[in-house]
């Protein structure tokens, strides 16, 4: 008898969301292996844009996207029946190979855009519409909702924050995978899953042992005009995808 095809679950996000929490919080789950953003690398040699820890991230992580795909494709590490994949949205470039995102379960996590560039540009200045993933998360909401005939699930970090059990358990349902207790909690501290780029970024979730409690959203009228322009550059298509998200919209 052959063995079940493992669940892969890719959670695609932008940055400065809950990602690394729900990374965590998947982590926990006896039967999960995780996985923190496997293109990071291939993106940052393909656009040689400068991020923190540029040379440390190409250094410690596979630069070529087909080796990228064959990995995560691949066994489960652990031979775990589930493996949960952190994915940034404005990581696929155009020419990477796309195709493999049909053998997924897919989800989406979305904040609004003020809050995620109040938090983007405590770590990095120079921000443009691409680097905050809106355009790219909407587009492959699209794509996935043509290919299902109806909209994927869609987290807001805000309601995961407000009500986690509520929330991972409508995600849970959405994917077809029970939901755990054990996705509440977890141990603080580093994890060797997480990417070479975690001193930078990952400081807070490092510190935490579970979901916070609700963050005050920012308004526009809080961003300097530059970055005003960017969040209503990318509202319309926060919105259209809010209007799908789980409990909510």
């Amino acid at each position: 008898m052959q063995p079940a095809e493992p669940i892969r679950i890719a959670m695609w996000s932008g940055p400065r969301n809950i990602s690394t929490a729900m990374m965590r919080s998947f982590e926990n789950r006896p039967d999960t292996a995780v996985i923190d953003e496997p293109f990071y690398a291939a993106f940052l040699e393909a656009t040689g844009i400068d991020h923190p820890m540029r040379d440390e991230t190409l250094a410690a992580h596979p630069t070529d996207p087909d080796a990228v795909l064959e990995n995560i494709l691949g066994p489960v590490p652990g031979g775990r029946p589930i493996w949960y994949q952190k994915h940034m949205t404005h990581h696929m470039v155009p020419g990477f190979p796309f195709d493999w995102v049909a053998r997924m379960r897919n989800a989406f996590l979305i904040r609004a855009p003020e809050d995620v560039l109040v938090s983007y540009t405590q770590k990095r200045e120079d921000v443009t519409l691409d680097d905050i993933g809106f355009v790219s998360q909407r587009e492959l909401f699209e794509r996935e909702a043509d290919r299902l005939g109806k909209a994927p699930p869609v987290l807001h970090g805000g309601d995961v924050l407000a009500d986690p059990r509520g929330s991972l358990s409508a995600l849970c349902a959405a994917l077809g995978i029970p939901f755990s207790e054990s996705m509440l909690s977890w141990p603080a501290g580093k994890r060797a899953t997480d990417g070479a780029w975690a001193p930078v970024w990952y400081a807070s979730v490092e510190r935490s042992t579970g979901f916070g409690p609700p963050r005050p959203a920012a308004t526009r009228d809080q961003l300097p005009a530059h970055l005003q322009a960017i969040a209503d550059a990318a509202r319309p298509h926060y919105e259209r995808m809010s209007g799908f998200r789980l409990g909510g919209g």
